[in-house]
């Protein structure tokens, strides 16, 4: 027994921020996840850049128990492969999957945190949802903000650029993640909800 207590053995969870991979989508809205991963790897000098399960990958040690970072590169459509990939490989259950992702129904860097439930229309959920063939892992949105109209283009509307104040508050909220994080991991995610939920 060390004088730091035991390492943790296997990776228990995984940590999945969804967004898509190219230069070009970096700043805009369906990356919000991405940002917030990037955030919490930053506070945990974690590097998440191993190319594994169609994601870049990097582990980290959150609440005491070994973590994967992970953002899938299949595109937003896809994140359910390399999501069902890794699950698959480290037997990790759907409630020990937290994924972060961005929501228009909510202001710009509001944040939601949810146990469970359907996709709500978000096509990077929904595919998650098929290849796990269950929709009970936990997962914190991230608000984009709404369509301008309702005649806007989604995929034009997701696919668009924050504005610099939009991206600030997004950014802001994304350096919550890990303390929400860590408090899911620790089963306070209640304390999390009472914390953050706008």
């Amino acid at each position: 027994m060390s004088f730091f207590g035991t390492k943790p053995t296997g990776i228990s969870w995984l940590v999945v921020g969804l967004g898509n991979p190219d230069k070009k989508y970096q700043k805009t809205r369906h990356n919000a996840g991405f940002m917030a991963l990037d955030e919490m790897a930053a506070s945990l000098s974690a590097d998440v850049t191993k190319k594994k399960f169609d994601a870049l990958v990097g582990e980290a040690v959150i609440a005491g128990q070994r973590v994967l970072l992970m953002k899938p590169q299949t595109y937003m459509n896809l994140s359910g492969t390399a999501v069902e990939k890794a699950a698959s490989f480290y037997k990790i259950p759907p409630e020990r999957i937290i994924v972060l992702f961005d929501d228009i129904s909510l202001p710009p860097g509001k944040l939601r945190i949810r146990r469970k439930g359907s996709h709500g229309g978000h096509n990077g959920i929904r595919n998650i949802i098929d290849y796990l063939q269950s929709d009970q892992f936990p997962r914190v949105k991230i608000g984009v903000g709404e369509k301008p109209h309702p005649s806007y283009d989604l995929a034009d509307w997701v696919l668009s650029v924050f504005k610099q104040d939009e991206l600030e508050a997004v950014q802001q909220a994304a350096g919550h993640c890990l303390e929400i994080v860590e408090l899911m991991i620790k089963g306070q995610t209640d304390k999390a909800m009472n914390l953050y939920n706008s």
